[in-house]
């Protein structure tokens, strides 16, 4: 197993912001936005990150795991405080990935100027889109609908019923019967069910801001992003929240991205495919 380094910080406006490394330590940067509800990190490419040169850093999003709250929680000030990070280790700027929940905040870094390339594996669309919106099956399509029409009762419907037990559950229901065999695996289910407790460890609240966010319409137009943009999804993934088609909308929004559709795969590629992403984003580099 990869061995974790974790570490706070504490931000200007007195917040902390928890940060967990691993790869090579004086390597280029990779800000690691995790998963719905997610903290701290499951370690993934180890030794690739290691022989690339990549030093891996899953920054815990405010309120989650150890990062405090922030009731003023945006994408644009989810930016600042990476920024905030990278000045803190004495970099101008980094490479950024996202997983499921995690894709719209990193391409919040790239639409700041944070990250200089971006590599979303099982990534969530901008669901929001008509031309998303219109291919989502319920009750998806109304949680997205009511994030276009009252994002603030969305929110407040999942902080007051999301536990870190729901949406484990949740997460097995969604996935097929492949990403169910690895996420329920006796070595891996206690490393994932570990991070949702320590994402919720603070309450729903941090999760509901996030899914909030992540529904409703971005601020940020993803045709404007310039920067590399690599999307990773498996052919095999079942999950109602992540693309419906795949990535196949949103790689033709962006200016300068690539489409990798793995067949016979599911959501799990951020850990059975590693070597192959993380490379990909190295090169990018």
């Amino acid at each position: 197993m990869t061995d974790v380094v974790s570490h706070t910080l504490t931000l200007s406006d007195g917040r902390r912001l928890g940060w967990h490394e691993w790869g090579a330590r004086a390597g280029r940067v990779v800000i690691f936005c995790s998963g719905a509800g997610m903290a701290g990190a499951i370690p993934f490419g180890g030794v690739a990150a290691e022989r690339l040169g990549l030093r891996m850093i899953a920054v815990d999003r405010a309120g989650l795991g150890a990062s405090d709250a922030d009731p003023e929680k945006s994408f644009q000030r989810w930016g600042a405080d990476v920024a905030a990070l990278l000045e803190h280790l004495g970099e101008d700027d980094a490479l950024a990935m996202g997983f499921s929940q995690g894709a719209p905040f990193a391409l919040a870094l790239a639409d700041a100027g944070v990250a200089k390339a971006v590599a979303l594996v099982s990534g969530q669309d901008e669901l929001s889109a008509p031309e998303v919106l219109s291919q989502l099956p319920e009750p998806v399509a109304s949680m997205v609908q009511l994030a276009k029409d009252d994002p603030a009762r969305l929110e407040a419907d999942i902080a007051a019923s999301a536990t870190a037990d729901w949406l484990w559950q949740m997460i097995e229901t969604m996935s097929g019967a492949q990403d169910r065999s690895y996420y329920s695996g006796e070595a891996f289910a206690p490393l994932y069910r570990s991070a949702l407790a320590d994402g919720f460890r603070q309450g729903a609240a941090g999760y509901a801001r996030d899914t909030r966010l992540a529904m409703a319409p971005w601020p940020f137009r993803v045709e404007e992003i310039s920067c590399r943009v690599a999307l990773w999804f498996g052919l095999a993934d079942t999950s109602p929240v992540h693309s419906p088609d795949f990535g196949a909308t949103l790689n033709g929004r962006f200016v300068n991205s690539t489409l990798h559709q793995l067949e016979g795969e599911g959501s799990a590629i951020l850990w059975s495919h590693a070597d192959a992403i993380l490379a990909d984003l190295a090169a990018a580099a």
